[in-house]
């Protein structure tokens, strides 16, 4: 068994959260946090390299030497194009699944050989534009691979080519995000009838195609199914290879989906119990035939990121005190229409951004926006807020505030980046800046006013 216990990641978790407090109090110094400016998004430099170099160990300690390993960050999760280069720095590549996301991938410098597309939809320019760069591509279906072929016959290409596949293991608790059930519209599902079968022969008949590729897991699903949706895949790809004879698949897309504990400042689960169990349940994957490659997202971000807003009016309602905030649906979309299957933690700081002291008592953290289910959490017991204080929703560098959700055309909030000044300050800097008020109108159609008022009936006046 693995051992699921994991006394550094307590301690790093302390230090995360040390630095946090630091960042807030300085950024309500500096100006980054006020009443003008009433929600801002904090990253967490340092940890984030951390969690990079986690990523790193935890699978160089189970893999033979010299095996070709690719961690292709899911660039969904955190599409900004400053955390792309910083995770390019640390070794880390890009896993893509849109023009939008190759885009951003490029502009941070990601190079071709270090970049995967995946996508359920791609079209055939985007296809054709992978292919004349070399990048990776993971085909979801029979007439997606069709396209393949016939882009591979005009011209061919050095893109490592593969064919994305659902081992149909089941579920985890949140359905959305269970893509490997039975009816999950990713992939080929292996256990259709005569869809096996099929594979085999699309290998046998296409010696280009050189991947397989299947994610398993996400926020959900537990360590244990993500290790079988693994082993399913690696079977597949042995029996591939032996039934046509040759070593034809030579590196194996593990996917990501490591879920994250919301719950605490510790990191549980770790790379390094997944990589673990992995090795335990899957050891031919590591024995130095398949290179790897691996599409975390949310586990590297997640805890790195901090949502910080201005309390601008508190209330009672019910009984209940009502802290209404800067930060709601806009930012934190998943958690206001799920609360049960995305609860945040939430941080109480006072004016001055420092923690804030005292007796807590149970209350509800609103955002800005015009309907009443616009909550951050309900019921949640902190110290008490008041006007001009901050609450904090922790855990928030994935899919929270680089997915702006413009309801009441709120606008997207700054985000910076922080780390150590090397004199025991902070040092800030500027990854997004806020969205203006012209750039709303911009975007909402702003320089054609008049296009629908020109539109009329023929003989209408």
């Amino acid at each position: 068994m693995v051992d699921t216990r994991n006394d550094d990641a307590g301690r790093g978790g302390a230090e995360r959260a040390a630095r946090r407090d630091e960042a807030v109090r300085a950024a309500v110094e500096r100006g980054l946090l006020g009443p003008a400016t009433p929600i801002v998004g904090l990253l967490d430099v340092t940890g984030i390299r951390e969690s990079a170099a986690e990523l790193r160990a935890a699978f160089e300690a189970v893999v033979a030497p010299g095996t070709p390993v690719l961690h292709a960050f899911a660039v969904k999760a955190t599409p900004l194009v400053p955390v792309l280069r910083l995770l390019r720095e640390e070794g880390i590549g890009a896993e893509v699944a849109s023009p939008g996301e190759l885009a951003l991938a490029r502009a941070a410098g990601l190079p071709p050989e270090r970049t995967v597309l995946d996508s359920p939809a791609k079209t055939p320019a985007e296809l054709r534009e992978a292919l004349a760069l070399g990048i990776a591509v993971n085909a979801d279906n029979p007439q997606e691979l069709g396209r393949l072929d016939a882009l591979m016959a005009s011209a061919p290409s050095r893109s490592p080519l593969g064919l994305r596949v659902n081992p149909q293991v089941g579920g985890g608790s949140i359905e959305a995000l269970s893509t490997a059930t039975a009816t999950s519209k990713f992939g080929v599902a292996l256990r259709d009838e005569g869809a096996r079968e099929w594979v085999v022969r699309a290998y046998a008949a296409r010696p280009w195609l050189t991947r397989l590729h299947a994610h398993t897991g996400s926020q959900g699903v537990p360590l244990s199914l993500m290790a079988r949706g693994v082993a399913e895949v690696h079977a597949l790809a042995e029996e591939i290879n032996r039934r046509i004879g040759r070593p034809q698949i030579d590196t194996i897309d593990i996917g990501g989906g490591l879920p994250v504990n919301f719950a605490s400042d510790g990191t549980s689960p770790t790379y390094t119990q997944y990589a673990r169990l992995l090795r335990e349940a899957v050891p031919g994957l590591f024995a130095g035939r398949y290179g790897l490659v691996t599409e975390f997202g949310r586990s590297l971000l997640a805890k790195h990121g901090t949502v910080v807003a201005r309390v601008e009016y508190t209330k009672s309602a019910g009984g209940r005190p009502v802290a209404v905030t800067h930060a709601g649906v806009q930012v934190a979309t998943r958690t206001v229409y799920a609360p049960a299957a995305w609860p945040l933690r939430i941080a109480a700081y006072d004016a001055k951004g420092r923690p804030k002291a005292g007796p807590e008592a149970v209350q509800d953290i609103a955002g800005p926006a015009c309907f009443a289910g616009d909550l951050l959490a309900e019921a949640r017991a902190l110290p008490l807020l008041e006007p001009g204080d901050y609450a904090a929703a922790l855990d928030t560098g994935a899919y929270y505030f680089a997915h702006h959700y413009a309801y009441n055309s709120l606008a997207r909030p700054g985000i910076h980046g922080f780390a150590p000044d090397g004199t025991g300050g902070v040092a800030f800097a500027t990854v997004r800046e806020p969205q203006t008020l012209q750039e709303i109108v911009a975007e909402s159609g702003g320089a054609r006013a008049n296009a629908l008022t020109t539109l009329r009936e023929p003989g209408r006046p």
